[in-house]
């Protein structure tokens, strides 16, 4: 019944797909109080709240911080909580960003997997089971606007709106996630002068990297250089980039000034091995060639040792592993204003182990050095919920029982919005086996999982609302 509901809707809700997918709804500074996060995410989320109520539902927009889509009755309430927001587009596109291109029955656009595709998905499974179930529990789809950078959007639902009872994300993979690594988000930061008579100055670095959770695929910096032959600086920097074997293009700008562009592979930063990062890279050769040159920049000489291009933990004296995974790093950010260079740092904590041990790393190793500080930007905590515990193993079941699997819950190093409720975790919208596009380029949702994960949400709303 839910699931032929599902296949007649099938073509419209491709259709809602591409076009939320086409509203660029990435952060934006914006003064008008009743869009805070800027006009564009604003008209996603008046896109989603009108097609909720064409469908039939209450909605509501909380004050341009977030909204909701609702229908049923009773004192509990079921929360399916979702984002609208998306990462930059990032350069290197096969079809447009914000196009919604479908081929090879696939939809492709920044969002598609993260989140957009799944927030069309809960919606159909959402009237799916309206038209054809009775429930004990109201079901609420909470639309968040800002998960990607700061999580304002909840924590001002959290201070204004009822808090579910029971829930899922659908912001991470199925089966069901069980496990949420911790976030920490630092920058590392170095007073540094161009003194007039210094042989290589810092002109300007353009990493447009934000936020800190994505693998930065492009990074820049121009310098120019005095007293030093122009030849032989080149030939130098060609020679260490060699040796390091990295992408880095030298372009010379004018008789004294080159520019050098990093390249990498964008990623999410929960899984910083599958991107290759642009600033990293970038880092170690100037580190080097500022070395060649006697000028000795104590965060570049830092991050050479400490971090490099693999860091695991072991160089600050810890070593975080356990069944949630390793410790990992993103450098996302790399800035330099005012006289100060900044590096940002984004890191995915083993469940079991304290965030607070990692400030205290690096605090103990920075300290060794006269000209770096740490500033811990956020953190939040991880998420851990046991494998048997009610939720995780009913929606992990009804994963299995629709794909005829066997699946356990995993283990994740994103953080979704389902940290921030009690008894709630995430679930789908990424199939076991299936690359993680979040946040890459060309990311897309196949048609065919996008129904199958309408079908597996339909019955687990069903089920919960039941319960």
């Amino acid at each position: 019944m839910l699931n032929k509901f599902i296949e007649n809707s099938k073509e419209k809700i491709i259709e809602n797909t591409q076009n939320l997918i086409k509203i660029p709804s990435v952060y934006e500074h914006s003064d008008d109080p009743s869009m805070p996060f800027g006009k564009n995410i604003n008209d996603a989320l008046e896109f989603t709240l009108n097609l909720g109520k064409s469908l039939g539902f209450r909605t509501k927009n909380v004050d341009g911080y977030c909204g909701y889509i609702e229908f049923g009755e009773g004192k509990e309430l079921l929360g399916i909580i979702a984002h609208l927001d998306v990462v930059p587009e990032g350069k290197g596109w096969t079809f447009p960003a914000f196009s919604g291109q479908i081929s090879n029955n696939k939809i492709y656009g920044r969002g598609a997997i993260d989140d957009k595709g799944a927030v069309i998905s809960s919606l159909y499974a959402m009237k799916a089971v309206m038209e054809n179930c009775k429930l004990n529990k109201r079901v609420r789809l909470i639309l968040g606007l800002n998960e990607e950078l700061n999580w304002q959007c909840i924590n001002y639902y959290k201070k204004t709106q009822e808090i579910p009872t029971i829930g899922f994300s659908p912001d991470a993979d199925f089966p069901c996630i069980y496990a949420e690594k911790a976030v920490l988000s630092c920058y590392l930061k170095s007073t540094f002068v161009n003194y007039p008579n210094q042989k290589i100055i810092i002109k300007n670095i353009d990493c447009n990297n934000n936020p800190l959770n994505v693998v930065p695929k492009v990074c820049s910096i121009i310098l120019e250089i005095k007293e030093i032959c122009m030849d032989d600086f080149i030939l130098n920097l060609k020679n260490i980039i060699t040796k390091y074997n990295f992408e880095i293009d030298i372009y010379k700008i004018s008789e004294n000034a080159v520019k050098l562009t990093s390249y990498g592979i964008q990623a999410h930063a929960a899984h910083p091995d599958l991107g290759v990062n642009a600033i990293s890279r970038l880092i170690l050769v100037l580190n080097d060639i500022f070395e060649l040159y006697s000028i000795n920049i104590e965060l570049f000489s830092f991050f050479k040792k400490y971090i490099n291009t693999e860091f695991t933990g072991k160089s600050l004296g810890i070593n975080f592993e356990d069944e949630s995974g390793i410790l990992t790093l993103n450098v996302g950010n790399f800035e330099f204003k005012n006289d100060i260079i900044k590096i940002g740092l984004n890191l995915r904590i083993p469940v079991t182990k304290p965030v607070l041990e990692i400030g205290n790393a690096f605090t103990k190793y920075t300290s060794k050095y006269i000209n770096i500080d740490l500033d811990i930007e956020r953190h939040q905590d991880s998420l851990y919920i046991p494998k048997d515990n009610f939720l995780v193993k009913t929606l992990c079941n009804i994963f299995n029982e629709e794909t005829n699997s066997n699946f356990e819950p995993i283990a994740i190093g994103g953080a979704t919005f389902s940290r921030a409720f009690e008894n709630c975790v995430s679930f789908g919208p990424n199939f076991p086996g299936d690359k993680d596009m979040c946040h890459q380029i060309d990311e897309f949702i196949s048609i065919d999982n996008l129904i199958l994960m309408t079908k597996i949400y339909a019955k687990a709303i069903y089920t919960l609302g039941i319960s």
